[in-house]
């Protein structure tokens, strides 16, 4: 079970995350805990599986160029590739998909040559060809979600 805690955290900070040089400290101070709670909180959530990371996310070709990049590849060779691809700082994440296409990642680099340069090696590393597949329009879709907070963990701190 989350602490009180853990959904303040994880609700009010999926987006608007404090950007100044202490935006754990200024969580703290805005929750009215210590910092070393904050951050054991958030590896607490991490260590558990409910955040994987705390970072920005990036509008695609704000910085640099990106593209979404598929590959066919062998169920028997998914892991060794999969593992080849994720080794590159260039590639975002990647996933499997139920799919002839199975394989699937977001490559960002700093310019168009620097791009194919990195789809090359993967290629050539992996020996398996890649589908690139440029964003052509833009969705915004929102992730966040909102939970629902413990009644009984918001009645003892409205009464505290």
């Amino acid at each position: 079970m989350l602490s009180f805690l853990h959904q303040q955290l994880l609700n009010d900070y999926q987006q608007d995350f404090p950007l100044s040089p202490t935006p754990y400290l200024d969580i703290a101070n805005t929750l009215g805990v210590t910092e070393e709670e904050v951050l054991a909180a958030f590896s607490a959530l991490a260590e558990q599986d409910f955040i994987s990371r705390i970072g920005p996310i990036i509008q695609p070709n704000q910085l640099g160029i990106s593209t979404l990049v598929a590959m066919a590849i062998p169920e028997a060779d998914m892991s060794k590739v999969a593992d080849i691809v994720s080794q590159y700082p260039e590639v975002n994440h990647n996933y499997e998909r139920e799919h002839r296409f199975n394989l699937w990642f977001v490559l960002i680099a700093r310019d168009q040559p620097h791009l194919a340069n990195v789809i090359e090696q993967i290629e050539r590393q992996t020996g398996f060809k890649t589908m690139q597949l440029p964003l052509l329009e833009d969705y915004f879709i929102n992730l966040g979600f909102q939970l629902d907070l413990d009644s009984k963990a918001e009645a003892i701190l409205v009464s505290a």
